[in-house]
């Protein structure tokens, strides 16, 4: 029992995310790492382009982790690293967009897409709830019908 305990937690634990950053990335003050992380969860890796630059191996995602800790340690804010990996590599670096006027459509079409939907299922049924379902009875089938309704 306890063999399988130990075969599930190592099973399990093999599941969780492998952060690419190498000791020699790693800052020397936990706050500042800290903020590196956080900010490097948010840029794409430009090779790999579904993984965060934390998670990739890609040695433009080591550059950029570098980048990334060099303009902390010099002080600059959150904003201020973020805005200039923008202003070299584009807003597609991000991994979550910022909300902008390039990227209203990206932001706005799902929801676009959510009314125009209900709005055609809503003229579609309007359009059908008229309309009979079946055909007519003949003759024979209206006069078994009423017999049975006793007419």
């Amino acid at each position: 029992m306890f063999v399988r305990f130990l075969m599930l937690l190592v099973l399990f634990l093999a599941a969780t995310p492998a952060f690419a950053v190498n000791p020699d990335e790693v800052l020397p003050d936990p706050a500042l790492e800290a903020r590196a992380r956080i900010i490097s969860a948010e840029l794409r890796c430009m090779v790999c382009q579904n993984q965060s630059i934390d998670d990739s191996n890609a040695d433009l995602a080591r550059d950029l982790r570098l980048l990334v800790r060099k303009r902390l340690t010099d002080g600059d804010t959150d904003r201020q690293v973020l805005d200039y990996i923008v202003s070299r590599y584009g807003e597609f670096v991000l991994l979550k967009p910022r909300f902008s006027q390039k990227t209203v459509i990206l932001w706005g079409a799902p929801i676009v897409l959510f009314v125009a939907g209900g709005l055609a299922l809503a003229v579609y049924a309007r359009r059908r709830s008229g309309k009979p379902t079946g055909q007519p009875l003949n003759a024979e089938e209206e006069a078994e019908l009423n017999e049975i309704l006793g007419k």
